[in-house]
């Protein structure tokens, strides 16, 4: 199930307080700024930055490169 558009619209990065891209195929949510992915577990996206996996700028690069293209 794919997470709700006006839920999308208002989450941001708790780190950076900045917009987050959406991976509905990988189930997870991805803020490009502090390179955080926020992982979707049971159609929830669990928000805290102790439970988020942080990219290298390499690892940044090459999930933004195939990121969706409405996001």
């Amino acid at each position: 199930m794919a997470l709700d558009p006006e839920l999308l619209e208002i989450l941001v990065c708790p780190e950076s307080k900045k917009p987050l891209v959406y991976f509905p195929d990988d189930g997870f949510l991805f803020c490009p700024e502090s390179r955080l992915r926020y992982p979707i577990e049971d159609d929830i996206p669990v928000m805290l930055i102790e439970e988020a996996q942080r990219l290298s700028e390499k690892e940044t690069e090459e999930l933004m490169a195939r990121a969706p293209k409405h996001a």
